[in-house]
């Protein structure tokens, strides 16, 4: 079946039908990985988003039951330039096309990823719609596509109840705005006692459990529409040993006074190089997201930069200094990706650690 997507700028792109059939509108974002396909279609932080795979051939070792990081896929669409049709791996269950139309998942494939990888690193992450109906025109969906808004997308991917998984470590809050369930696997490798709280939970039912720390998780959208938990991280800062990842990162910076601002395309894929300043070394991260911490809003803030991107030397971690709390913008717990920068995990063991003492 012939497919068709079409841009919010008028460009138009004809390829074959992958997945469901019918049409999806969504952000159109690209991820650089050459592997991970499983975690990109199932990470809670594309919630809203078509996503590009750069890679020429995606689903080559199929599908499996274990390589997910929510329960279930959580893009609006996917585009690829070919889908394999044989995977060939011992833990594939099934192929991705048959996953997609499973999950009622829209894409297209055969058309140019890297002529529409250079379109959006042009002129900047855009609207646009995948669409099985090739008759369909610009000029019949432009205003569709604008109207398009990607709205409390927190609130749709989030933890609907207080979850606990023990353990015999310290006592962990993460807060859930749209966690990847890697985060709390890695908590729970280093035997912490994890308590998942919802985004809409209060600070008082944060603390009602007597938390060693606090992990604010990754999460999709902007994160200045989430208003109420920047509050209640607001309250929380100082209170115990907090640690953010990603959109956490980004809410106890807005939460601390700092600002954040769109960038251009985004930071997607899991080979973005970013250097720990302290330790004077760089690491390869995984990353998905779309705010970056405005520099200059960091003055006079307590606030110092821990992580620089290596690419576009944009704000990739920062360290408080009156208070035992820190955050990165990429991904320490990886899936899809390296795990080099577990070790800051390590480090927010350690400051539990140390404010206990």
């Amino acid at each position: 079946m012939k497919a068709v997507l079409i841009l919010e700028d008028g460009t138009v792109f004809y390829g074959e039908s992958l997945g469901a059939t019918g049409e999806t509108i969504g952000e159109i974002v690209f991820n650089t990985g050459m592997t991970g396909y499983q975690e990109v279609l199932t990470d809670p932080s594309y919630c809203g988003q078509i996503v590009t795979m750069t890679y020429p051939l995606i689903g080559n070792y199929g599908i499996n039951s274990e390589d997910v990081e929510s329960a279930k896929p959580q893009v609006k669409g996917l585009i690829v330039r070919e889908s394999c049709k044989n995977p060939s791996n011992w833990r594939s269950t099934e192929t991705l096309d048959d996953y997609m139309k499973r999950n009622n998942i829209i894409g297209i494939e055969g058309i140019d990823t890297r002529a529409l990888t250079r379109i959006i690193r042009d002129k900047g992450t855009m609207k646009g719609i995948i669409s099985t109906d090739i008759t369909l025109k610009f000029e019949d969906c432009i205003s569709r596509i604008n109207e398009y808004e990607i709205k409390n997308p927190v609130r749709q991917v989030t933890s609907k109840e207080i979850q606990h998984f023990e353990g015999s470590g310290f006592r962990v809050a993460l807060i859930d705005y749209g966690m990847k369930r890697n985060i709390l696997d890695s908590l729970i490798a280093r035997d912490c006692d994890v308590y998942v709280f919802p985004s809409f939970s209060t600070e008082d039912e944060i603390l009602g459990i007597e938390p060693d720390g606090i992990l604010l998780s990754n999460g999709p959208g902007n994160p200045k529409d989430c208003r109420h938990e920047i509050n209640v991280v607001k309250k929380l800062l100082g209170k115990r040993p907090m640690f953010g990842i990603c959109l956490g990162h980004q809410i106890a910076a807005l939460a601390s006074g700092a600002d954040t601002e769109k960038l251009k395309y985004g930071h997607r894929g899991c080979n973005h190089p970013v250097k720990d300043i302290k330790l004077d070394l760089t690491y390869i991260t995984t990353q998905n997201h779309g705010y970056t911490i405005i520099e200059d809003s960091l003055k006079n803030s307590g606030i110092v930069i821990s992580h620089r991107n290596m690419n576009d030397g944009t704000i990739e971690g920062i360290k408080y200094l009156d208070i035992p709390a820190f955050s990165v913008q990429f991904h320490p717990e990886a899936s899809p990706g390296p795990g080099d920068t577990a070790y800051l995990f390590d480090k927010f063991i350690e400051n539990m650690r140390d404010f206990k003492k």
